[in-house]
């Protein structure tokens, strides 16, 4: 299984902007569609909470692409 780094220079991103960032979404709009019918997991663990902040060592699966958020270099 691949994992792509999702490097942040800033505290936190959220779920959605992660998503909109990789291009594993093209719109909000369908970040927000697809994140409440439960098609992205955090951690392990279902999440339907675009606004679910994410900090460096987690980790986010959805649609067969593997995300871990990093610090920025």
């Amino acid at each position: 299984m691949h994992t792509e780094t999702v490097r942040i220079h800033t505290d936190y991103i959220t779920l959605q902007e992660l998503l909109k960032l990789t291009g594993a979404v093209d719109t909000g709009g369908e970040a927000k569609v697809r994140i409440q019918n439960g098609e992205a997991a955090v951690n392990g663990e279902p999440c339907t909470q675009r606004g679910k902040k994410l900090r460096p060592g987690d980790t986010v699966a959805f649609d067969s692409r593997h995300f871990t958020v990093g610090h920025g270099s």
